[in-house]
């Protein structure tokens, strides 16, 4: 009697067990619901397990086999839970978390099976109980299968990031729009109110299971993104005085969680700054509490969400505590699902785009639409992702930022696998809070990174210089027409400039190879490539009006004499760059011309020039060499990739300036409201002078000072000329094509093409294939400098010369198609377009140019699919937008083509713009000589006697203070 008993109140537990682990193994959640079904289902396994070892013999004694199988695997799974309990569940341990599983769910399927067969049901035969339990058996996997199809493939599912079709006609259809708590940012919350702040500052209750990770990020720049950062404390306070709190909202959205999401932000900053809130920058709770990405606009377009039981996690009181870790460790997976999105690693470029991209409109500048800093765009388009099917080179495998950005690093933290994390330390350029925060060991992480191989420096080639001239900006279809303040690569079809082909000149090429000479008196031109190579993203990436990144040129003789100098640094390497330098930057300027240069993108009113270098690609930059009459028999060039995070000037206004004659930028702010506006200051221009006498005592840091930062130098090269007297013979060109040097032909041609120097990239690409005539690339290049002369004749020639050896090559069938459809050949250009959509399907110039052919072939229908294609990789794109409004007014819908209209009239350039550029070009020559596409650099003005000791090869790497070893003399 006391035995049926007792297999009773076993069998209703067991089926308690059973129902309790479905709903927690098919739907975790962090809630209480599901905290305490957890804690009774290890309750509950905790008594069945010691009540099954204290009935065992007894049990086992009268049962059949399958019962006896049946309570001997559960026994078995309830002392592997117990061990569990003890030990928990992380990653590394989940294979006997399954063990536990299957153990259980065998002996409850032979149980079940025992009971049937008990019963009668199925009749006395083998055959009867064979299917039964095969029955038995299908349906318990039907329900493994459904659960775990609800847990893994149903939520993967449920969060993925996808972009609308059809982006806010302004600014105020996006977040919350005008009457939104943290409107001009995009970022959004679940509930739709504050979040307190004190749950975006408590990232050391992670390190209790996180402690590497925690300690990473405690140097990270996540950590500084906020008013702890110096830079960006100053363009804040100064983006507040000139316009205003609310705009300033912009920002925070991404940098500021704990003012921004509680509701302190709407206090103007410099009145909170010495809060710990203004201090706690991006904790590990902003990144991991986002629970949508609403787009890949960019601009915080993000939900997040405040999870209440986090203050169990957090609690001050240590049974609570205790017990929330306890729960953690014993079934991660509702704080994994709580903290770990699934599109945080099937998304993650896209997670990042949503504040590593952003636009600027009126309720941020006043003005109107323009693109600011953008690492999403050219990382997709390009052949880094894997998505970009014109790239000039395709690497081995993708990679998206995560691979270089949060690389990973041994651990045993909780989470880890393998032994391994995502390190949190977000390796990055950022040498200068570092600095400002005397964190040796993260400037030593930066400074590895930079020079990790990350691009490339090859002094190539030489040539007798010719006249002074630079080939002008080209015009027209050449320009780039939406409005950026950021380059555009290979995420448009238009980005090369079109217009005078160039000529080609006699080279000597490669230096190296050739035993290249010069002769004293002559003036020759030398040519330097820079090439990205680990780089996903244009080259340098982020706020690229904020730093100094050049390309230095000196040359020197065997008695130290230094006869050449472009991109010195004044004040032995501590100060300024010299203005004629080759900059890598975004020059803008406000309505007034006055340079964009103390992080007010907000005011930027027009673009100078942007010089950067997209991914897998290079730059060919020129420098004009003087041989003086005194130089000695062998010249040595050196060439440096320089980068300083912040510019000189950025640097001291962030840390000491004010206005000219004031000693605190609170000075001149500090007016009654009644007050009549500065004339010199407003939203769209600042025509003050600055000094940087302010007063440094409360600066964000450790460093009390105005920080000399370092300069990195991320890659550098080497190369030698002879030097013959002024009467020999002129050297004659020299040429060596080597099979082995084709990239560093490949790469002197894009640098030049990327200028518009067609003609001449197209010589130096038909060295590739006198070099090696199987190689497709070559030929390639060669047609798509052709075509965008506009010989398609030409470029069709050699592009089927390349399709002969690689007929599937993606980018051959693309340029192919494009010359297909100047020539009219309409069917054509799309069976080769499809060839190339096949591979790389989401290219959304090739959705673009194919949706084109379809336009022009009036089958309206068919582009409009095309075109939303592109807008669903990214809703923004200007192309896409004008050819849908012609679409549907084609169609005759002229609702839908007005929408796209608005966004094409939204998105585009301001043509009339550039007109502001005029006055400054005239007054900053040096900078009107960088904006032409392709230009010369000369050498800054040399002391006679200016001499450089032998045995200095090279400036060593900086310190922690920026001091660097460098050759004296002036300009």
């Amino acid at each position: 009697m006391q035995i049926e008993f007792g297999k009773r109140w076993l069998s209703r537990i067991v089926v308690a067990l059973a129902v309790s682990a479905v709903y927690l193994y098919g739907y975790p959640s962090a809630t209480i619901s599901y905290f305490v079904v957890d804690l009774l289902h290890v309750a509950t396994g905790i008594v069945l397990t010691f009540l099954l070892v204290f009935y065992a013999l007894r049990l086992l004694r009268g049962e059949s086999l399958l019962a006896r199988m049946g309570w001997s695997a559960l026994a078995a799974g309830g002392v592997l839970g117990i061990v569990l309990i003890k030990i928990g569940t992380p990653l590394r341990l989940k294979p006997w978390l399954y063990a536990h599983i299957a153990l259980c769910v065998v002996g409850v399927l032979f149980l079940a099976a025992s009971w049937v067969f008990s019963k009668g049901w199925l009749g006395e035969g083998i055959l009867g109980r064979g299917l039964g339990f095969a029955a038995l058996t299908v349906l318990a996997a039907g329900i493994a299968a459904g659960t775990w199809w609800t847990r893994e493939v149903a939520w993967k599912n449920a969060n993925r990031i996808s972009n609308p079709l059809m982006p806010a006609e302004t600014m105020d259809g996006e977040g919350d729009g005008p009457q939104g708590k943290f409107f001009p940012s995009s970022a959004q919350t679940k509930h739709g109110g504050n979040i307190p702040s004190k749950y975006f500052m408590k990232s050391d209750a992670c390190q209790r299971c996180h402690a590497d990770i925690y300690k990473q990020w405690d140097s990270s720049m996540h950590h500084f993104s906020s008013f702890n950062n110096q830079w960006y404390r100053k363009s804040i306070e100064y983006m507040q005085d000139v316009a205003g709190v609310r705009s300033s909202k912009w920002c925070a959205g991404c940098h500021d969680p704990a003012l921004l999401y509680s509701g302190l932000f709407d206090t103007p900053i410099k009145q909170i700054v010495d809060r710990p809130e203004a201090r706690a920058g991006l904790g590990c709770l902003m990144c991991h509490s986002i629970v949508q990405v609403k787009s890949t606009m960019g601009q915080g377009d993000f939900f997040l969400e405040y999870p209440k039981l986090h203050e169990l996690a957090a609690s001050e009181n240590p049974f609570v505590r205790k017990l929330h870790d306890f729960v953690v460790r014993l079934n991660p997976e509702p704080h994994r699902r709580t903290f770990l999105k699934p599109f945080m690693r099937a998304d993650t470029a896209e997670f990042c785009s949503s504040c590593h991209k952003v636009h600027l409109d009126v309720p941020v500048n006043h003005y109107r639409w323009i693109r600011g800093f953008n690492e999403y765009d050219n990382w997709q388009a390009s052949g880094v992702s894997g998505q970009g099917a014109r790239a000039f080179y395709y690497p081995k495998a993708p990679m998206n930022c995560a691979d270089c950005h949060m690389p990973q690093v041994p651990s045993g933290d909780d989470g880890n696998v393998n032994g391994l994390v995502h390190s949190h330390r977000f390796p990055g350029a950022n040498t200068a809070v570092p600095t400002a925060n005397q964190d040796q060991a993260q400037y030593e992480f930066a400074k590895k990174f930079l020079q990790d191989k990350q691009l490339s420096v090859d002094i190539f080639a030489i040539s007798p210089a010719g006249k002074v001239t630079s080939a002008p900006v080209r015009s027209g279809a050449g320009a780039p027409e939406i409005s950026t303040t950021f380059a555009v690569g290979e995420e448009s079809d238009i980005s090369v400039p079109k217009g005078p082909a160039g000529e080609v000149r006699a080279i000597t090429a490669p230096i190296d190879r050739t035993d290249a000479a010069v002769r004293r008196g002559d003036d020759a031109r030398v040519d330097v490539v820079v090439r990205t190579r680990k780089v996903g993203h244009f080259f340098p990436g982020g706020t690229v009006d904020a730093f100094d990144v050049w390309l230095e040129l000196q040359a020197t003789d065997e008695k130290g004499q230094v006869i050449f100098w472009s991109g010195k640094v004044e004040d032995d390497g501590k100060g300024p760059v010299e203005p004629g330098a080759h900059f890598y930057r975004s020059l803008q300027i406000d309505g007034h011309g006055n340079p964009v240069n103390k992080r007010n993108a907000w005011a930027t009113r027009s673009v100078v020039y942007v010089h950067l270098i997209p991914p897998g690609a290079a730059d060919t930059a020129h420098f004009r060499l003087h041989i003086p009459e005194n130089a000695g028999d062998k010249i040595t060039l050196h060439a440096r990739l320089n980068y300083r995070k912040f510019s000189w000037f950025n640097t001291h206004f962030s840390f000491a300036g004010v206005e000219a004659g004031n000693t605190t930028l609170d000075a001149q702010v500090a007016a009654p409201a009644a007050a009549p506006p500065n004339p010199t200051t407003t939203p769209d221009y600042d025509d003050r002078k600055w000094a940087f006498n302010g007063d440094i005592s409360r600066v964000s840091g450790k460093l009390k000072a105005i920080p000399d930062l370092p300069i990195t130098t991320v890659a550098e090269d080497t190369k030698t000329l002879r030097v013959l007297p002024r009467g020999a013979a002129i050297p004659q060109p020299k040429i060596v094509s080597a099979k082995e040097d084709w990239t560093r032909w490949n790469d002197y041609g894009i640098g030049l093409f990327l200028q518009g120097d067609l003609k001449m990239a197209a010589a130096a690409f038909e060295k590739i294939t006198e070099a090696d005539p199987q190689n497709p690339d070559g030929w390639t290049n060669i047609g798509r400098a052709l075509l965008q002369e506009g010989d398609t004749a030409g470029a069709r020639k050699v592009l089927e010369k390349s399709l002969a050896i690689n007929p599937q090559l993606a980018r051959t069938n693309y340029f192919y198609a494009r010359a297909l459809k100047e020539d009219g050949d309409y069917d054509g250009a799309m069976t080769h377009l499809h060839v190339v959509l096949a591979q790389f399907p989401r290219d959304r110039v090739v959705r673009n140019e194919l949706g084109r052919v379809l336009f022009l072939e009036k089958r309206y229908a068919d582009a409009v699919k095309e075109f939303e294609q592109t807008l669903s990789i990214d809703p923004e794109d200007l192309q896409a937008h004008y050819n849908l409004m012609l679409c549907y007014n084609g169609l005759g819908d002229d609702a839908k083509a007005n929408e796209h209209k608005a966004r094409y009239l939204r998105f585009k350039a301001d043509e009339s713009a550039q007109a502001v550029t005029g006055p400054y070009r005239q007054t900053h020559p040096e900078d009107n000589n960088e904006r032409q596409a392709i230009h010369e650099h000369v050498s800054v003005a040399l002391a006679p006697a200016q001499t450089k000791k032998p045995n200095v090869a090279r400036a060593p790497a900086q310190n922690m203070t920026g001091e660097r070893a460098r050759p004296g003399g002036s300009k």
